[in-house]
C-alpha cells in the first residue's frame, strides 16, 4: 500500500511540475520581455507599471533563470505573483475566493453523492418497476438541463416567490462567510448546492444503477444468496462495495474540477468564488490572477485523483498491484 501511495504522489508531483512549465511559457515567456511585462500589467497599465514589472520579474534574464525564480517563489514562498489590476498579491485575491468555491463544492458534492448512490441502488434493486422508471426519467431530465437554467428557475420559484410573500429564508444571491454568520452562510448556499447536486446526481444515479446491475450478475453474488444471506446484506455488504469503484473515480474528477471553479453557478448566484474571479480576471486581462487560478485548479484535480486512487485501492485491493 505504501509503495502504491508513493507512486501516485510522485506521479502527481510530476504532473504539477509539467503544469508549471506550461503556465510559465504561456503567461510569462511568450514574446519579447517588454511584451510580457505589458501583458502582465493588464489593461490600461501605465508605462511606469510596465517598467516596474520588467525589473521586478527580472525579464531581462535568460528564460531558464526566469522559470527557476518562478518555481522558487511558488514552491518555497507560496507566492503566486502580484495583481497589478487589484494592486495586491494574487494570494490575497484568491484567499477571498477559495473558501467560497470550497464551501460550494463541499456541500454540493455530499448531496449529489448521497442522492445519486441511493437512487441508483434503489433503481437497480427495483429494476423494471415504476420507481425505476421514475428515477431514471428524472435523472435524464436533470442531466439534460443546463446549470444556469436550473439556477434561474430555483431563484424565481424559491427565492423570489418566498421573498415576495415576506419569507426571507433564501437570499438568492451573495455570500456571507462562515466565520461571520454560519446561519446566513448556510442559507446563501442552499440553492447553489441544490442546483449543482440535482444536475450532478443524475450522472451518479445512472452510473450506480448500471454498476450495481452488472455486479448483481456475478457468481459470488449468487453464492452469497445461496448461503442464505439477506438481500440487504448481499446488496450493501457485497455488491455495493464492488459497484462503487467507478462512482469513486467519477466523484474525484467532478470534485477536482468543481474546486477549480463552478463558473455558471457562481455567476447565477453572485458567488465571488474562483470561477467568478476567473471570468473577471480574463475580462480585465489580469493574467497573474488567471495563472494563479489555473495552478490552484490543477492542484485540486491532482489531489482529488490521488485521494480517489487511495479509496479505489481500499475498495479493490487488486489495484495496488498495478
Amino acid at each position: 500500500m505504501l509503495r502504491f501511495l508513493v507512486r501516485r504522489v510522485a506521479l502527481g508531483v510530476l504532473v504539477m511540475a509539467l503544469v508549471t512549465v506550461v503556465i510559465f511559457f504561456l503567461f510569462f515567456a511568450g514574446g519579447s520581455a517588454m511584451t510580457v511585462a505589458r501583458r502582465i500589467a493588464g489593461k490600461n497599465a501605465s508605462p511606469q507599471t510596465v517598467s516596474l514589472i520588467y525589473h521586478r520579474l527580472h525579464l531581462n534574464q535568460p528564460v531558464l533563470e526566469q522559470y527557476w525564480n518562478f518555481v522558487v517563489q511558488l514552491v518555497w514562498h507560496h507566492n503566486l505573483g502580484y495583481s497589478y489590476y487589484h494592486q495586491q498579491p494574487v494570494s490575497t485575491v484568491l484567499a477571498q475566493a477559495v473558501p467560497i468555491t470550497f464551501s460550494l463544492a463541499l456541500g454540493a458534492s455530499i448531496i449529489w453523492l448521497v442522492l445519486g448512490v441511493v437512487s441508483g441502488v434503489v433503481s437497480a434493486v427495483r429494476r423494471g418497476s415504476l420507481l425505476d422508471r421514475v428515477t431514471t426519467g428524472l435523472a435524464f431530465f436533470f442531466y439534460s438541463m443546463p446549470v444556469f437554467v436550473l439556477g434561474l428557475l430555483l431563484l424565481w420559484a424559491v427565492s423570489d416567490q418566498l421573498n415576495a410573500h415576506g419569507i426571507h429564508i433564501f437570499p438568492g444571491q451573495g455570500y456571507v462567510y462562515f466565520t461571520q454568520n454560519p446561519v446566513q452562510w448556510f442559507e446563501g448556499l442552499v440553492l447553489p448546492w441544490i442546483t449543482l447536486a440535482l444536475i450532478s446526481a443524475a450522472t451518479y444515479t445512472r452510473l450506480t444503477r448500471s454498476s450495481v446491475l452488472e455486479v448483481l450478475g456475478e457468481d459470488y453474488i449468487r453464492t452469497a444468496r445461496a448461503k442464505g444471506l439477506t438481500e440487504r446484506r448481499v446488496i450493501f455488504r457485497h455488491a455495493l462495495r464492488s459497484a462503487l469503484t467507478p462512482v469513486v473515480s467519477q466523484f474525484g474528477i467532478d470534485v477536482g474540477t468543481l474546486l477549480g471553479g463552478a463558473i455558471l453557478t457562481e455567476t447565477v448566484y453572485g458567488l465571488p468564488g474562483l470561477g467568478w474571479t476567473a471570468v473577471n480576471a480574463i475580462g480585465s486581462q489580469d493574467l497573474p490572477v488567471v495563472a494563479g487560478i489555473v495552478i490552484i485548479a490543477s492542484a485540486a484535480v491532482v489531489a482529488a485523483n490521488i485521494v480517489v486512487d487511495i479509496v479505489y485501492a481500499v475498495l479493490d485491493p487488486r489495484v495496488r498491484l498495478h
